[in-house]
């Protein structure tokens, strides 16, 4: 154990154990099937876990915290368990970490890592639920589709079924004209400002969706590779990418058409950029990324796929305030003028319009968005579909979430 405990990046979920609440401590990358469920008191020494503290100043720092001496044991037991369950950023965990990296790239291909979780893993379990989401859909004579950008949900099917179905269905010759796919879903997981990309073609339950190795080749070498697979194994477990994957391959399906190549992209956070005042068009990372794909795509048929949800608002997302009508009404008007703004392909304007409120409905697609409307450039579109969708039991937390085309 490091002598100076750091906590690896960690998702922190409110649970009941034994009739108490506590903490669970979920892990993005799974480096370990343990999962560790910790009391509130005991939570709080975990932000002294910072690389800056040997263990006898975490105990220190802890006990000051609580006003209370507890016994040393407490939180050298503790560390431990972190340790064990590869929680702690030190060799242990980054031996863990490599060992599941070559892991995952010795594999044929990236497995769906929801099917028969999240969705049927039998193609015609699949199919017949794709079909009754579209089924109160008539499609009002809508003829063939030919343009060049799509932006899909990634919330589950659950609950976005019907604006999945909405949006893919008419998409469908866009999907079987394109040359190529390029999908850019959200990193839940990612750092600032990444682009992360993987050698690895998706799998669905209608098989394996190929990739383009000489792009991917190409744009890493661009963006360096460092950057490019830097976090290769969020691709592992992130469903951003995956749930759009399933329906583009659906597509291909009902056609009895080859899938033509997909490449997924993560897109990292932007907060750090509506924090310190900078923005994404001046990041030479994330600009070489679009200039690179414009000039490596050029005089191909490329469909480019935002896989993304809006607005994540209400008190199970931290807000104090619950979304009643009035609030919902309200967020329907903000989250029209950044779907005007998506349909203009104007990437300023909708960066703008989030940062000037520091992403306060915690937009989930912001970078992914943002970074596709770039790559396409100005542009018209039609939305297609708009909902909100209930985040909490009570439903007075909602994610909103949207389907739109654009030419």
């Amino acid at each position: 154990m490091s002598d100076k405990p750091t906590l690896r990046p960690l998702d922190f979920q409110p649970v009941t154990h034994l009739g108490q609440q506590m903490w669970l401590l979920r892990d993005p990358l799974q480096l370990s099937q343990q999962q560790l469920i910790v009391p509130p008191a005991l939570a709080q020494m975990l932000m002294f876990c910072d690389g800056s503290r040997t263990r006898h100043e975490i105990h220190t720092a802890f006990c000051q915290l609580i006003g209370e001496q507890i016994a040393y044991d407490i939180v050298e037991n503790a560390l431990q368990q972190l340790d064990d369950a590869f929680l702690l950023d030190n060799t242990q965990s980054q031996q863990a970490k490599r060992a599941l990296l070559e892991a995952y790239r010795a594999q044929p291909y990236r497995a769906p890592a929801l099917a028969d979780l999240s969705y049927p893993g039998d193609p015609a379990q699949l199919t017949r639920l794709f079909g009754e989401y579209g089924a109160g859909d008539a499609l009002n004579g809508w003829g063939p589709w030919h343009g060049r950008g799509l932006i899909s949900p990634h919330i589950d099917y659950q609950r976005g079924g019907a604006v999945y179905a909405k949006v893919w269905r008419r998409a469908e010759t866009a999907v079987l004209d394109a040359d190529l796919i390029l999908i850019f879903g959200t990193d839940h997981n990612g750092s600032y400002g990444t682009i992360t990309l993987t050698q690895q073609p998706y799998a669905t339950p209608y098989g394996v969706l190929p990739t383009d190795h000489d792009l991917i080749d190409k744009l890493a070498a661009a963006i360096g590779p460092e950057n490019a697979f830097a976090e290769e194994l969020h691709h592992r477990a992130e469903h951003s990418v995956e749930l759009s994957a399933v329906w583009l391959h659906h597509i291909y399906h009902q056609a009895g058409a080859p899938p033509k190549p997909m490449i997924p992209i993560l897109c990292g956070s932007f907060h750090h950029f509506v924090m310190n005042g900078s923005h994404p068009a001046n990041d030479a990372l994330l600009t070489t990324t679009v200039e690179t794909l414009r000039r490596e795509t050029a005089g191909k048929k490329v469909l480019a796929v935002a896989s993304v949800d809006l607005a994540h608002v209400g008190p199970n997302f931290g807000d104090e305030f619950q979304m009643d009508s009035g609030r919902r009404e309200k967020l329907k008007g903000e989250d029209g003028r950044l779907i005007q703004a998506m349909l203009q392909g104007d990437d300023v304007d909708f960066y703008d319009q989030i940062a000037a409120i520091q992403d306060r409905n915690r937009i989930c697609g912001f970078s992914s968005i943002h970074t596709m409307l770039r790559y396409l450039g100005p542009t018209t579109g039609r939305q297609i579909a708009y909902d909100h969708c209930p985040a909490d039991p009570q439903d007075t937390s909602l994610v909103s979430i949207c389907g739109l085309l654009l030419e």
